[in-house]
């Protein structure tokens, strides 16, 4: 390792995991089927407790088949600011799709004002059903280099 450049990280502190998730809106959301991992970037709210991420989907959506099958989901947000500053933030728990009273909480207009508009990619918008899952946090890590602030 005397050639290998490389940088310390320290924990971060419950105020700074909860500031670098309550101001950010897209992480990464890791799923996991029969030894194959998912990964796909995510709108997401955080409630001090959960986090609930906003998925679109249709009837060939790969994504779902991997919820189905995964019994810890794990959640990353980070940032890299060259040439050093750098944190992460992890959460790992059930993700569970939201139904009836639950899912209603989470209206248009809702939806709306707490996440960033859907990307739609190559689908038919009227194809797409709008799901809102909470990842139930049983974990929470974060990890952050040098820097005294996120």
């Amino acid at each position: 390792m005397d050639r290998i450049e490389y940088t310390y990280t320290f924990g971060m502190d419950d105020e700074e995991v909860v500031d670098a998730l309550e101001s950010h809106e897209v992480g990464v959301l890791s799923l996991a089927s029969d030894g194959s991992g998912y990964a796909i970037p995510v709108a997401y709210l955080f409630d001090g407790s959960s986090l609930y991420i906003r998925l679109g989907t249709d009837d060939s959506s790969k994504k779902l088949s991997f919820i189905d099958e995964t019994d810890e989901a794990c959640f990353l947000l980070y940032e890299y600011e060259p040439p050093d500053d750098s944190w992460s933030v992890i959460a790992t728990g059930p993700l569970s799709e939201l139904t009836g009273d639950e899912r209603a909480v989470f209206d248009d207009v809702t939806i709306n004002e707490e996440f960033l508009r859907l990307r739609v990619f190559d689908e038919d918008v009227d194809e797409i059903d709008l799901e809102i899952y909470e990842l139930e946090i049983e974990t929470l890590t974060g990890r952050k280099t040098g820097s005294e602030s996120l």
